[in-house]
């Protein structure tokens, strides 16, 4: 049977500037180990420390342009593209336009704060 999920829980954000996280799916909102679905907003100038995560994330954007540092280049994505960081690379994201971001993200396994492994220095 089909279930309706009504409201996602805010999590807390990691970054320069207050970002809003809305998990629908994953861990907390749903108990969800498989896969995490959260919509992200972020504002302008943005930026978290880089990370080394133990999930594929896909990321489709909603509004604004996405920056996806990684160690082979940066990828400018807006929206109506996509973007997929595999496991075990790393990456980093920020928003530093003018409008900011809104996006969906889809981690599998569902993202968890220990499986993130964020770097201190935001350098690849």
């Amino acid at each position: 049977m089909a279930r309706l999920i009504p409201t996602p829980t805010v999590i807390a954000a990691v970054g320069t500037k207050p970002k809003v996280i809305e998990e629908l799916v994953g861990r907390v909102n749903t108990g969800t180990a498989e896969l995490s679905i959260a919509r992200m907003r972020s504002p302008p100038g943005w930026a978290e420390p880089g990370q080394t995560p133990e999930f594929d994330e896909y990321t489709v954007v909603l509004r604004g342009v996405l920056r996806v540092e990684t160690r082979e280049g940066v990828l400018e994505v807006p929206a109506g593209q996509a973007v997929h960081a595999p496991r075990g690379a790393w990456v980093r994201y920020s928003t530093p336009g003018p409008d900011g971001a809104e996006y969906v993200a889809v981690c599998l396994p569902a993202f968890a704060p220990g499986t993130v492994h964020r770097d201190g220095s935001g350098a690849p």
